[in-house]
C-alpha cells in the first residue's frame, strides 16, 4: 500500500497556489481541461500493462504477513475510518485476499483534494474523485477498464453492455463505474433516498397530521409549532429551519425550484419533455417565489441565522440535537448519520425522525421528488489508478465485492452475530443486534461496508432477502420508531416513497442531465458559463435570503447571473439533451 496520503499535506501549498490561479478564471470548483486525446489514452493503456505510470510513484501492493494484499483508496467525500483490525474487513480479506485502507475527504473540496493528489504525483490504488473525476482523466492517471471487464463476470454483470458504453469517455474507453443506484431482481425500496422538504414527525403529530402541499403551508406549520416550542425540554434552542450552503452541498438551497415546479432531479436544468426543451430553473417565476419565501422566513427569525456560513459537520451536529424542525436536503446527505444518532439518544422515540414532503408551487400539482427507477450517473465513480501495481487483483476485488456472500457480509454482517435466519430463510435482527449496528464504536471495530464500492439494492440471489437490511420489509417495519408508525398510519401509507407521493413513471432516456453538466469543463463557452453561474449563486443566494430589501437584491443577483452568459450553458445542455433523446 503506497504512502500517498501523507502527500496531501506536503502538497498543500502547491494546491493552494493552484486553487488561487483557478479561482481567477472561475475553475476552482470544477474539473480541469477537457478529455485527453486518444493518443494519450493509448499511452496510458501501454503504461498500465507494464505497471508503470509516467511520473506517478509506483509501489507494489505487498502482501501482509498473512498473505493478504493491501490496497489504498481515497474517497472525495467525508467519511469515518474504521479500525485497522476491523473484524468484518478481516473476514472479507480472508475470503478475497485483499484489504483496502480507505481515506476520506477532510477540510477540502473534492476538486482541491484531487488537485493536491495530482500535484503530489502519488496516487492510491482505488479512487473516487466525486465531481473532480475529470481532473484524474485529464492527467492520464486512470486505468482503462475495457481489457479487464470480460475477465470478471460479477463486475461485468453490474451493468448491461449498453450501460457500460455510457461510461465511455471521448477516447472510447471506460475508466470508472458508479457504484450506487443499481437494483438487482425485485425492487424492495422502502426509503426515500432522494431530496425533499423534511419535517420532524412530532411537528406533524402536533397539528393532527395536516395535508402539506406548498411552501406556505410548510412554513406556516413550522412557525406555529415554534411559537409554542422555542426550546427542547433540555433547554436546547429550537431552529425551525436550516439550510446547507457549503461547497457542492449548496443544492440544499438552490435547486428546490425544479422540484417545486413538478420536475425530477435533472440537477442543473429542467427538461420540458413536451417540447424537448432545456429550461433554466434559476430564473423561473417559481425560483423567485421560493427565494422570496425564504427571505420572508429569514426576516421573521424562522431560518437559522448561521445557514450561510455553517459547515457540513456543524449542520449535522445541529440536526443531531433534535432541535432542527425542518430543512431541504437529500436523504443520503444526512439521514444515515442522524438516524443512528437518534437511535442511540432516544430522540427517535420522541418524534425527531424526519418525514419527507413533496412540496409544489401550487396545491394539487403532480410532483417528482422521488425517483423510482435506478439513476445512472456516469460523471463519477470508483476508478483504479495507474499507480496500482496489481491491476488484476484490484479488478478481482471489485468482482468479489459484487458476489452475494461478500455483499451479505458488508451490509448484513455475520450470521448469528449481526443477524439471524428464520425457518423460511429470511434474515432478521434482534433489538440488541440493531442497537449494536447503530453504535459508533461497533461500526469502527466490526462493520466494514466498503460503502463506495459496487453494491446493489433489490433482492438477494436467494430470491427472498433484500440486499440491504433497510429494504427488508420486516426489518423496515420493526425498526420504525413509534412516532413514524403513527405518522404513516395517519396518512394511510406504509413506506417513505408512498409518504412523499410522487407520480410513478419511468426515467426519461436523458435522465439525469447532471451526469453531463457535472463533467463540463472550461474548454467550452458553456463550461465557462457553468462555472461562473455556480460562483454567482454561491455568492448571491445567501445574500438574497438575508436581504432587508428582497426586490433590489434579487435584481442585483439576476444582473450578476445574466452576466455569466447562461445561454451558452443552456445551449450546450440542449445539444446534449437532443443527443440523448436520439434527435
Amino acid at each position: 500500500m503506497k504512502k500517498w496520503a501523507k502527500k496531501l499535506t506536503t502538497a498543500g501549498l502547491t494546491m493552494a497556489m493552484m486553487t488561487t490561479a483557478l479561482a481567477g478564471c472561475g475553475g476552482g470548483d470544477t474539473p480541469a481541461s477537457e478529455a485527453a486525446t486518444t493518443e494519450a489514452a493509448a499511452t496510458e493503456a501501454a503504461a498500465t500493462e507494464d505497471g508503470s505510470s509516467g511520473d506517478a510513484t509506483t509501489e507494489a501492493a505487498a502482501p501482509s504477513a498473512d498473505g493478504v494484499k493491501e490496497f489504498s483508496m481515497f474517497i472525495a467525500m467525508p467519511g469515518t475510518e474504521i479500525n485497522d483490525d476491523n473484524e468484518i474487513q478481516q473476514i472479507i480479506a480472508e475470503k478475497t485476499g485483499v484489504k483496502v485502507k480507505e481515506t476520506w475527504l477532510t477540510g477540502q473540496t473534492d476538486a482541491e483534494a484531487i488537485g493536491t493528489i495530482i500535484a503530489g504525483g502519488d496516487y492510491p490504488d482505488f479512487i473516487n474523485g466525486g465531481d473532480a473525476m475529470m481532473q484524474l482523466y485529464d492527467n492520464d492517471v486512470l486505468v482503462p477498464w475495457d481489457d479487464y471487464l470480460d475477465k470478471y463476470p460479477n463486475l461485468k454483470a453490474f451493468y448491461t453492455d449498453a450501460e457500460w458504453d455510457m461510461f465511455r469517455m471521448d477516447d472510447g474507453h471506460i475508466y470508472w463505474m458508479n457504484v450506487f443506484g443499481n437494483t438487482l431482481g425485485e425492487s424492495k425500496t422502502t426509503t426515500h433516498n432522494d431530496e425533499a422538504f423534511w419535517i420532524q414527525a412530532k411537528v406533524l403529530e402536533w397539528d393532527n397530521y395536516p395535508k402539506i402541499e406548498t411552501l406556505d403551508q410548510y412554513f406556516d406549520l413550522l412557525e406555529r409549532y415554534y411559537a409554542e416550542h422555542p426550546t427542547l425540554e433540555d433547554g436546547t434552542k429550537v431552529i425551525p429551519y436550516t439550510m446547507l450552503c457549503e461547497d457542492w452541498r449548496y443544492f440544499c438551497l438552490e435547486n428546490a425550484p425544479e422540484f417545486l415546479d413538478g420536475y425530477p432531479n435533472d440537477g442543473s436544468v429542467i427538461v420540458d419533455k413536451e417540447n424537448l426543451k432545456i429550461v433554466d430553473y434559476n430564473t423561473t417565476p417559481t425560483a423567485k417565489m421560493y427565494f422570496q419565501k425564504l427571505n420572508e422566513e429569514y426576516n421573521k427569525g424562522i431560518i437559522d441565522v448561521e445557514f450561510g456560513t455553517q459547515t457540513y459537520d456543524e449542520y449535522i451536529a445541529k440536526l443531531s440535537t433534535g432541535g432542527v424542525l425542518g430543512m431541504c436536503d437529500q436523504n443520503w446527505d444526512f439521514n444515515f448519520t442522524i438516524s443512528d444518532v437518534f437511535k442511540q439518544s432516544g430522540l427517535d422515540k420522541e418524534g425527531c425522525s424526519y418525514i419527507p414532503l413533496g412540496l409544489t408551487a401550487e396545491p394539487g400539482m403532480v410532483q417528482r421528488w422521488h425517483t423510482y427507477d435506478d439513476t445512472l450517473n456516469m460523471s463519477s465513480g470508483v476508478a483504479i489508478t495507474t499507480s496500482c501495481s496489481d491491476i488484476d487483483a484490484a479488478f478481482q476485488f471489485l468482482d468479489d465485492l459484487c458476489s452475494q456472500e461478500i455483499r451479505d457480509l458488508r451490509f448484513w454482517g455475520v450470521e448469528g452475530v449481526d443477524y439471524e435466519v428464520d425457518a423460511d430463510g429470511l434474515f432478521y435482527r434482534t433489538e440488541e443486534q440493531r442497537a449494536k449496528w447503530a453504535d459508533s464504536e461497533y461500526k469502527a471495530s466490526h462493520i466494514c461496508q466498503y460503502s463506495y464500492m459496487p453494491q446493489y439494492h433489490g433482492t438477494s440471489t436467494d430470491g427472498k432477502n433484500a440486499n440491504k437490511p433497510e429494504e427488508q420489509t420486516s426489518e423496515f417495519f420493526d425498526t420504525l420508531p413509534e412516532p413514524v408508525v403513527k405518522c404513516f398510519e395517519a396518512y394511510g401509507v406504509t413506506t417513505y416513497p408512498e409518504m412523499i407521493g410522487s407520480v410513478v413513471e419511468p426515467n426519461a432516456p436523458w435522465f439525469p442531465m447532471y451526469s453531463y453538466s457535472n463533467n463540463m469543463t472550461t474548454d467550452t463557452p458553456g463550461g465557462v458559463a457553468w462555472v461562473k453561474m455556480g460562483e454567482v449563486k454561491h455568492e448571491w443566494l445567501p445574500k438574497v435570503v438575508m436581504s432587508s430589501d428582497f426586490e433590489s437584491t434579487w435584481n442585483e443577483y439576476m444582473d450578476a447571473y445574466n452576466a455569466c452568459n447562461p445561454q451558452d450553458f443552456l445551449d450546450e445542455m440542449q445539444a446534449e439533451l437532443e443527443r440523448r433523446a436520439g434527435k
